[in-house]
């Protein structure tokens, strides 16, 4: 009975509503000028089913929120966008709503962040600048060192596939499975 209680504490005491604070890309981009951050932007699809289980299993993990709320501003971008984006002193559109066509037209910043796969997830420095892109469906063991690496800007020291492999020897997941 005893162990039975300080579980329901234990559950109680958590806090479940603990999320990714998604942003737009515009807010991301203020809010670096209030105080800079890294951008990390979710591309994503409706209809992109390992999209879902990004949502479902690595944006869930208490882990990788915690890593995406402290150290990043977390942008969702719909890559089917028709929502016109103004980056880099461009505006970016998505011909297809521009031409009438609504499904499944990527949005002209999609094609601009060499997004060709879906999910894919691309990094920005403190100045919104691109760093690197990772294309496919990425678990939470498999998306953390990157979070880490990149928030910390050890990724400036990896050149070779060497020194990769060596900082992925010795990283050290928070992760419990």
């Amino acid at each position: 009975m005893k162990k039975i209680a300080v579980l329901l504490l234990v559950i109680l005491s958590m806090d479940l509503s603990a999320q990714v604070h998604w942003m737009t890309l515009s807010e991301a981009v203020q809010a670096q000028k209030q105080s800079p951050k890294k951008i990390f932007i979710d591309f994503y699809a409706d209809w992109c089913g390992p999209c879902k289980i990004m949502d479902k299993k690595t944006y869930t993990n208490p882990v990788i929120i915690n890593e995406l709320n402290s150290n990043y501003y977390p942008v969702k971008l719909n890559a089917e966008t028709s929502e016109p984006i103004t980056m880099y002193g461009k505006t970016f559109e998505n011909p297809g709503f521009t031409k009438g066509k609504s499904r499944n037209s990527l949005h002209e910043f999609t094609k601009y962040m060499n997004v060709s796969t879906l999910p894919s997830v691309v990094f920005l420095d403190e100045k919104a600048k691109p760093i690197t892109i990772l294309n496919g469906l990425l678990l939470a063991k498999e998306i953390e060192p990157y979070l880490s690496m990149i928030a910390n800007d050890d990724y400036k020291k990896i050149q070779t596939r060497a020194e990769w492999d060596d900082y992925q020897r010795k990283f050290k997941s928070k992760i419990k499975n």
